[in-house]
């Protein structure tokens, strides 16, 4: 076994309100299996592995990978296109980008440049859109097998309401979907999830068959958007009259369960949050993409029933591949509902939280023997004014504020996937 250690500040969560703090911790980690073999205090462990190869950091924070829950990799060069909200914005900008996304080149090159990105934000696993097109995400999957990244995607299910090159047939769209899975759901790290894009661009034959591929295919994911914009829910309104709500749609045709992740849900009512308190359903918090597109504000608290909450880039309607950026923003949506958003509970989000929400935090989302090792080295002077604030921090919670408000890629330093380093800022300069 090739066993190897990182020395230095390390935090992890056992659970929500249980973080684990060493400051000077070591993670024992193995290279062939890529998992963690042990994480504690660094005296006590290197006296357990007295011959052990160990890289230390300084200056330093290492935590668990982190996680995004919701993101559109088709969508890097749409970020920053300019003053529409979210119908618009599709029309505009997003359909037109990812109808070139036919061409197996051009998908792959946006999966390499997507990919990079996320690692050099420190993020390890994401829950990812695809376009409508088959080899949008076998292309996206044969870059991550080779990065041995942990991913979640799908093939959008689509078939009105958008250009006629980006529309499926409820049969092709079945047909690819069950192809895909079959392929690559738990095939190494890669995992898939069925995607109708939101019940707009789908009609309700498809819902139908969306909701059929989730009940014969066990352990897959089902990804969507849900109540994000007013003229968007204004809209399925008009297209299922008979249904009480936009949730009900989608609950209507089976999509609703504990592998079910709705990304936005900005405009809830009671009995949406009941539902989805009822069946596990999952809710995906986008905030730099609620305002950008001037969705709304998400409200984290004061949930009339308890549904989890995941956080997410949302890019290309999101403004930044960063985590600690998105929970910046977050902090800030927070503040104007007069609630607080405290630092370990973004840091627990971002990691083990987000792992619950995936089903996933028997692999991943901390540091506990055998979970899959990948991590993240956070650069506590990324920058000169990350420094600056960093050298007067007198505790945790203040060392992780700052680096959530100040931090972004510069302040990551290193990535690894499975025990391996994936990403370096200073080998990539």
């Amino acid at each position: 076994m090739k066993y190897q250690a990182v020395r230095g500040r390390l935090l992890h969560f056992i659970a929500q309100d249980k973080p684990e703090y060493f400051n000077d911790g070591l993670l024992v980690t193995d290279a062939d299996s890529g998992t963690v073999v042990a994480c504690g205090e660094a005296a006590a462990l290197l006296d357990q592995y007295p011959d052990i190869s160990v890289t230390q950091y300084d200056n330093a924070l290492i935590m668990p990978g982190l996680i995004d829950t919701h993101i559109h990799y088709p969508q890097v060069d749409v970020i920053a296109s300019y003053g529409e909200q979210l119908l618009d914005w599709l029309n505009n900008y997003t359909f037109p980008t990812e109808v070139n996304f036919a061409d197996p080149a051009v998908a792959t090159d946006a999966a390499e440049f997507f990919l990079n990105e996320l690692l050099k934000n420190g993020t390890t696993t994401a829950l990812v859109f695809g376009t409508v097109h088959k080899g949008s995400v076998d292309a996206f999957f044969n870059v991550s097998e080779k990065l041995n990244t942990r991913m979640i995607c799908g093939k959008v299910m689509m078939n009105r309401h958008a250009p006629q090159a980006l529309c499926d047939s409820v049969e092709s769209s079945v047909a690819d979907t069950q192809e895909l899975i079959d392929r690559w759901h738990g095939n190494g790290r890669q995992l898939y999830a069925i995607t109708p894009r939101f019940a707009i661009t789908s009609t309700e034959e498809q819902l139908v068959a969306a909701g059929q591929l989730l009940a014969d295919n066990p352990g897959v994911y089902m990804q969507t958007h849900l109540a994000e914009n007013l003229d968007e829910i204004a809209f399925v309104r008009e297209l299922f009259p008979q249904r009480k709500s936009y949730l009900d749609v989608y609950d209507h045709y089976g999509l609703l369960g504990e592998r079910s992740v709705f990304a936005h849900c900005v405009h809830l009512d009671d009995e949406d949050y009941q539902r989805m308190n009822e069946t596990g359903s999952k809710i995906s918090f986008c905030p730099t993409s609620n305002l950008f597109l001037g969705s709304g504000l998400f409200k984290l608290d004061n949930q009339p029933y308890p549904v989890e909450v995941s956080v997410a880039t949302d890019v290309g309607g999101g403004t930044s591949f960063s985590m600690l950026q998105t929970m910046n923003e977050a902090y800030k949506i927070c503040q104007l509902q007069g609630s607080k958003l405290s630092p370990l509970r973004a840091f627990y989000m971002m990691t083990l939280g987000n792992a619950k929400a995936l089903s996933l935090d028997d692999k991943i989302g901390n540091f506990e023997a055998g979970k899959e090792a990948d991590f993240v080295v956070f650069d506590l002077a990324g920058t000169d004014l990350m420094a600056r604030r960093q050298s007067i921090c007198k505790s945790l919670d203040e060392t992780l504020f700052s680096l959530m408000i100040l931090g972004d890629d510069r302040a990551v330093a290193e990535t690894w996937v499975a025990a391996n380093k994936v990403w370096s800022k200073e080998e990539s300069h």
